[in-house]
């Protein structure tokens, strides 16, 4: 029985050991993604938690009470922020790797410097300006000149009062059409009582898409992406995306503070009308870094998309207006 056992055993160890030689099936790399507006921002000591979808209520204030708080408030989970910028840097360079993303990114040049620095290409830099005071238009063209941005944006001059088409930005964007730069417009809104809390200039006014129709008449080869989608306006959207070709939007921002049924009835409507070519993903990330999860996942569960939408929106619709060269994410 025992010599048996041994000549079985001789009989099967190089099987055994072939089968050891074999390599492991390596896991498939998630499909790409590109997340257009993303903030690169210094982090600020003691922002609070963040509840996704928190402006699904919006209670009304009083001039004599204190301002309403809901960032932390509403739900079991809330998302934590980042405290320092190494903390920040670390968790979107991880995010990046592991959900295999690429993000245009804008806000604070140093550490704009710092995410490429470790993520190469994977990092877009932008430059904006929402009024003549941020700087001169020579700067704004030198810095696009340099090669380094590769997008205006973020431009947001309803914190301003201004509407987008206002002629003391119109030196700018003709400097972004020269350069071939593409740009991302804020409109629609800011949040929950912005006027009265942040920025006393905040006008929804200026949000409306349709006041781009100025800026894309005398600039008639500039490619804008609406930021937010135009929200709450829809209708205004879609009338300036039908009149416009060049004209895209994201939907960053709307998808984690705004409702989850009133986000997914208003990015429906814009594929209904037949744009789901020009609709671009975008977390709008601030602090809170798991915000990227939170803002995928509700294009993904989104039953009224096909997967060929969903591709569109996650990755192949920014390819094409950020005239990428799509082998690269292979």
């Amino acid at each position: 029985m025992r010599r048996s056992a041994l000549l079985v055993l001789a009989l099967l160890l190089p099987c055994l050991l072939r089968a050891q030689s074999v390599p492991a099936p390596q896991k498939a790399a998630p499909l790409p993604i590109i997340d257009v507006h993303v903030h690169a921002m210094k982090v600020t000591p003691g922002i609070p938690p963040l509840c996704p979808w928190f402006l699904r209520n919006m209670p009304g204030s009083d001039p004599g009470s204190p301002p309403p708080s809901f960032l932390g408030t509403g739900c079991a989970i809330p998302l934590q922020p980042a405290h320092s910028d190494k903390e920040m840097q670390d968790s979107i360079m991880a995010t990046v790797k592991r959900l295999n993303m690429t993000m245009v990114v804008y806000g604070d040049a140093g550490i704009i410097r710092n995410w490429k620095k470790v993520a190469g290409d994977r990092i877009i830099p932008g430059i904006g300006v929402s009024s003549p005071s941020d700087m001169s238009v020579v700067a704004f063209t030198d810095s696009l000149s340099s090669g380094f941005y590769k997008v205006m944006g973020e431009v947001a001059p309803q914190y301003q009062g201004l509407s987008p088409s206002d002629m003391s930005l119109d030196a700018y964007f003709a400097a972004a059409e020269k350069h071939n730069i593409p740009v991302g417009i804020h409109m629609g809104t800011g949040g929950n009582g912005m006027a009265n809390l942040t920025s006393p200039k905040f006008r929804a006014s200026m949000g409306d898409p349709l006041l781009l129709e100025d800026l894309l008449a005398r600039h008639p080869k500039l490619k804008v992406w609406v930021m937010h989608a135009g929200y709450p306006l829809v209708d205004n959207m879609i009338a300036l995306m039908g009149a416009n070709a060049y004209v895209y939007v994201d939907i960053a921002g709307l998808i984690w503070s705004y409702s989850q049924i009133e986000v997914n009835a208003y990015l429906k409507r814009l594929v209904q009308a037949g744009f789901g070519k020009r609709v671009m993903y975008g977390t709008d990330m601030l602090i809170w870094p798991k915000l990227v999860e939170t803002s995928i996942a509700l294009i993904e569960n989104a039953d009224y998309l096909s997967e060929e939408q969903k591709r569109d929106i996650l990755f192949n619709n920014a390819v094409r207006f950020f005239r990428l060269d799509p082998a690269k994410f292979k």
